[in-house]
Formats: C-alpha cells, sequence, structure tokens
C-alpha cells in the first residue's frame, strides 16, 4: 500500500484522491483521459552511467543525441543539445555529419527529426513505447471525417488548419495538403495570424487549450467564436450553422499532464505561498491559464525563470521533471510544482537510462535500433506544413 507523506518544494506530496493507487483509476476532477501514475520511477544503475558515456564516445561524432526539456535528469545528462521538440529537430538538421539522431524525446518529435534530416541519418526513438496522449488524440482517419463534415457544411474551403507540433506525421502532412501550417506553442499568434490571412476560420489541431488560449487571450477572439470538434460524435458534435459562425473549430485533444492542473491549485498555492508568481503552459486549461499570473512555452518558463530575482517565488505548471531541474538550477529562488499531486508526462519518462544504454551499444555494435521513417509522401506535405511555419514572419 502507498503511503501519503507531506513534502515541499518541488516534492508534491501524493494526495489519495489524484494518485488512487498509483493511477490505477482516472482522477474524477480532471478531463477524461488524464491521470496520475504515482511517484517518479527510480534512478538506474549507476553502473549503466559508465556504459553509456563509454559507448557515446565509442560513436563519436556519429552520434547526436538529442534530450527534450521533459526528460529525467539521468538521460539529459547525455544529451548534446536539450530543448523543446521543434527545437531538437532543427538542431538535427543542423548536424549532417551524425549518421545517427538518438531523440530522447516521444514518436512524434523523432518522426519531425526524421522529416527534418538527410536521407542518410537515421532516426533512433530508444523506446517504441514513448508515444504522445495528446497525438493520439487525432488520428489521420478521425481528421479525414471532421474535413468532410467541414466541406458538407460549405465551411472548408474557407477553413485553413493549423496544427500543433506535438501531433503525428499523418496530422502535419493532412495539414501541408490542405494548405495550412504547423505552430508551436511559441509561435501560434503568428500562425493563427497567417492563418486569418488566408481563410475566415481554423481547424486547430490537436490541442483545444492552445488554440483557444492563443485565440481569446492573444487575438481577441471571442469564447462564442471557439467551437470544439469531438471526433466521437456524429459532425463533431456540431451543427452546420455553429461551424459557420465559428472562427476557431478545436479538436476536443488535451495534454494529459497539463489538464491536471487546476483552479484549485493556483488558489491553494497563493494561500500556501504568499507573493508566489504563477507561470503556467499554455496548455493548460483556459480556466487555469486566465487564474495565473504568466503563461508561455516551455523556452519562454526558463528564460523567465532565468531573469527572475533571487529571493523570487514560483508556482510552475508543466512537467515535473522540468520544474524539479529548475528548482535545482536556481537556489536562490523558492520554485514549486504548482499541484500538490505528483504528475509527471509517463511516455517521456519511458526513455531512461536502460533504453538510452542499451540503443547506444546496439549502434556500437552495428545495429541500428528502433529507427523512426516517415513515408515519402507523408513527408513531402509534413514538410510543406513545417516550411510555412518556418517562413512565418
Amino acid at each position: 500500500m502507498t503511503t501519503t507523506t507531506e513534502t515541499y518544494g518541488t516534492d508534491p506530496a501524493p494526495s489519495p484522491l489524484a494518485l488512487l493507487l498509483l493511477g490505477r483509476e482516472a482522477d474524477p476532477n480532471s478531463e477524461r483521459g488524464v491521470e496520475c501514475p504515482g511517484d517518479l520511477p527510480a534512478a538506474s544503475d549507476p553502473d549503466l552511467v559508465a556504459r553509456a558515456r563509454a559507448a557515446k564516445e565509442k560513436l563519436g561524432d556519429r552520434v547526436f543525441i538529442l534530450g527534450h526539456h521533459y526528460q529525467r535528469d539521468e538521460v539529459i545528462e547525455f544529451a548534446d543539445v536539450t530543448g523543446d521538440s521543434f527545437k531538437l529537430a532543427r538542431d538535427a538538421a543542423a548536424r549532417p555529419e551524425a549518421e545517427y539522431i538518438v531523440f530522447c524525446g516521444v514518436h512524434f518529435m523523432a518522426e519531425s527529426a526524421d522529416i527534418l534530416t538527410s536521407e542518410r541519418q537515421q532516426v533512433v526513438l530508444p523506446d517504441l513505447a514513448a508515444g504522445c496522449s495528446m497525438a493520439d488524440m487525432a488520428t489521420a482517419e478521425q481528421v479525414a471525417e471532421c474535413w468532410d463534415v467541414l466541406t458538407e457544411a460549405g465551411v472548408a474551403d474557407a477553413t485553413v488548419p493549423v496544427s500543433y507540433m506535438n501531433s503525428s506525421a499523418d496530422i502535419k502532412a493532412f495539414t501541408g495538403k490542405h494548405g495550412g501550417t504547423i505552430c508551436t506553442s511559441s509561435n501560434a499568434k503568428r500562425a493563427l495570424e497567417w492563418a486569418f490571412e488566408q481563410g475566415q476560420r481554423v481547424l486547430f489541431l490537436p490541442d483545444q487549450h492552445l488554440g483557444r488560449n492563443t485565440a481569446v487571450l492573444e487575438m481577441g477572439i471571442s469564447l462564442d467564436e471557439c467551437v470544439l470538434y469531438n471526433p466521437h460524435k456524429p459532425n463533431g458534435g456540431l451543427t452546420a450553422e455553429q461551424l459557420r459562425n465559428a472562427k476557431m473549430i478545436l479538436w476536443r485533444g488535451h495534454c494529459s499532464v497539463h489538464g491536471r492542473f487546476s483552479v484549485e491549485s493556483v488558489n491553494e498555492v497563493r494561500e500556501r505561498i504568499p507573493g508566489v508568481t504563477v507561470l503556467v503552459h499554455p496548455e493548460c486549461r483556459h480556466e487555469v491559464v486566465t487564474a495565473a499570473d504568466l503563461v508561455g512555452s516551455t523556452e519562454y518558463i526558463i528564460k523567465a525563470l532565468d531573469a527572475a530575482e533571487p529571493g523570487s517565488k514560483w508556482a510552475i505548471g508543466t512537467e515535473l521533471n522540468l520544474v524539479r531541474r529548475l528548482a535545482k538550477a536556481h537556489p536562490d529562488k523558492e520554485v514549486v510544482f504548482l499541484d500538490r499531486t505528483v504528475c509527471f508526462c509517463s511516455t517521456m519518462n519511458r526513455i531512461d537510462l536502460p533504453h538510452l544504454v542499451w540503443a547506444l551499444e546496439s549502434l556500437v555494435e552495428g545495429r541500428v535500433p528502433n529507427v523512426i521513417t516517415v513515408d515519402a509522401e507523408t513527408e513531402k506535405y509534413a514538410k510543406a506544413a513545417l516550411d510555412r511555419m518556418l517562413a512565418l514572419p
């Protein structure tokens, strides 16, 4: 049986309601599909550190290791560069001499790296089970059906798809094929501004919260002009009139980690830590973002902490591994996880040191494991969408 102990700072106390037997049940107060799997996994065998160093040294410039900000420290230690998904994919493309790109992230990120790197480079994902629940919430078949619904409603011709970077290669290809663009959490406003220059409305995939928060808080679009398309309901649960009147058609998807934060979390931390600044990621729910002091991408959060005054107090609403790393990097500031509940990205944490060592040692032995390859047709249209993003002013 799990015991609950009170901890402070970036080590939240596992509350009985939210942990619910270490993730075997969902929190009824969270969005559907949002679970908290319990505490972070234990650190790996220390002997693996020496093995990872030895394998990386043998491979030399032939390998380039990318580490997403949400990875655990034991993996980040061996990353040549760290960053968000798009920054890492571009960094990989900028290293053409590397035969192997080992992407310590999740599947859609490795796909993007394969799209942007040369044919001679191979992208390796240390664990093929490292997926993304948000990306999985929009399949190619569902999105094609959605486009048919928009066509029948007579709005498809004036609708521009904008897809979040956190989407599969298939969704990026759909976006490119239909004249749309990709966005990140840091350039979503620019992407939407471009899209509205091309058409009357936007189909935003797959994260409803980033789309809604950007449209309403940064572009002055009203909540009434945002409708939610549910792929599990006939016609998305929307009428033709609702689609015609909408400016933002939001796909019913979300991040299982950021969707966990609540207004109650914000209120509780303000009461517990007077003078705290609440900083959250735009993947959080709209009511959480409006209750916070600041909102920004992962890179924005990191830069905000770097620039913060010594002695300042911060409650951060994003993935737990990153928050802990920020707290460690800024001992002169009080940095806490926004929620008391332990909640990390369980799929991102599948990339642990044992998987990384196995991948590196396999490469040393001449075997290339878990290669992520995007087919030529999908790559063509996905790259078109990515190129449109790169061309944004």
